[in-house]
């Protein structure tokens, strides 16, 4: 008992040390720019590539998952790659591009973000959607980048 306020002076200590250390060492506006670019990019190769352009941009390991629209439970890597291949065959053309995006660091190698996807998908018949879809998750920085490592997204309905 005589040793329990000196076990929680250490634990506080140790706590206030680990968030002064994460703080003076994270270069937010570095990340965050980091992160908008990768977004960019993941974009930029859905539109050249297709569905299939998003590969490099998922965390392929066994801490991956993602909630996508229309699914009430999370999917892991494997199962996420077979819908987009899959799906990928069904479109002509896909262009997507950020209407909102907000973008938090918390450390030096992951960060959360939360926004609103906006976008044309146009089918190999030609019939053009008009989407909206709320997103949020965590990237991760791995050796070759910035990978999605986990979220979920959901249809919005249009506005238009």
């Amino acid at each position: 008992m005589r040793y329990l306020p000196i076990f929680l002076i250490i634990v506080l200590l140790c706590a206030c040390q680990e968030k002064h250390e994460i703080s003076n060492d994270m270069n937010k506006e570095l990340i965050i720019n980091e992160i908008q670019q990768m977004f960019d990019n993941y974009h930029k190769d859905i539109r050249l590539q297709g569905l299939t352009g998003e590969f490099k941009y998922l965390d392929n390991s066994e801490d991956f998952f993602w909630v996508p629209p229309g699914y009430n439970s999370a999917l892991s890597y494997d199962s996420v790659r077979t819908i987009l291949e899959k799906n990928a065959k069904a479109f002509d053309r896909i262009e997507f591009q950020w209407d909102t995006l907000q973008i938090f660091p918390i450390s030096n190698k992951a960060a959360t973000y939360s926004g609103i996807v906006e976008g044309t998908m146009i089918d190999t018949s030609g019939i053009k959607s008009m989407i909206r879809i709320i997103e949020s998750g965590t990237v991760i920085k791995r050796i070759t980048g910035w990978k999605l490592l986990c979220g979920q997204s959901a249809n919005l309905n249009n506005e238009q």
